[in-house]
């Protein structure tokens, strides 16, 4: 079945909101705010997406994805993460750049070429923000880490993964030293001003925000 890039585009965000939610429908509005769509635009593609048996949908309560549509948006987020590794691994892209890159690729690049991508990156579990990536099969590991928040102070940890794609967020990161692969200690926290003290394999010390802190995965050295 070929999908429009718009169809996969609400499937991709249908998968990543309901990810984070423990609701067994997500809101309609939640999911426009994530495509950046008004809430008729959006209640208009989801009824599509119900009669194509991609998504079930009850007015005024939610929607969620079928099996089916599940399948087709961990597609597109193989696709997308694969890219992602490609562009850095190969190309030499920056990491902080490939986002915007991938979202254009996903919606045109073949089942053959990125079975071949796949093969020449050596089968990756993760993209270069330490996103795992959908197995061809459509299974996806269930990764299980403390954020720089939530870790045990004074032992050191291995950055795992850095949630959200904002470009100023990751080149700050790099210039940090905070990225995946990276050995780090929180050293401090201070809860009145909602900040950790991190100190990197490399001797720098860093104050960070718990905003920021809180998307830094990690897990013990």
């Amino acid at each position: 079945m070929t999908l429009s890039p718009t169809v996969e585009n609400y499937l991709k965000h249908l998968f990543t909101e309901q990810q984070d939610s423990d609701a067994e429908l997500l809101p309609m509005g939640k999911l426009a705010a994530a495509l950046a769509v008004t809430p008729g635009t959006a209640t208009t593609m989801v009824k599509t997406l119900a009669d194509a048996g991609l998504v079930t949908y009850e007015p005024r309560g939610g929607v969620r994805l079928t099996a089916r549509g599940e399948q087709h948006a961990l597609n597109v987020i193989r696709r997308h993460r694969v890219v992602e590794l490609f562009l850095v691994k190969v190309l030499g892209l920056d990491w902080s750049e490939v986002h915007a890159e991938a979202e254009k690729l996903e919606h045109a690049i073949s089942e053959k070429v990125l079975e071949k991508l796949d093969e020449l990156l050596g089968r990756p579990d993760c993209d270069p923000h330490g996103d795992p990536i959908p197995r061809a099969t459509g299974k996806l590991a269930v990764m299980q880490f403390k954020s720089l928040m939530e870790c045990e102070l004074g032992l050191p940890q291995r950055i795992m993964r850095v949630l959200g794609q904002d470009t100023g967020f990751l080149q700050t990161l790099h210039r940090l030293e905070l990225v995946p692969g990276a050995k780090v200690t929180v050293q401090t926290r201070a809860e009145f001003t909602d900040s950790v003290n991190v100190k990197t394999a490399g001797g720098k010390t860093t104050a960070l925000g718990a905003s920021a802190a809180a998307k830094i995965l990690v897990q013990p050295a």
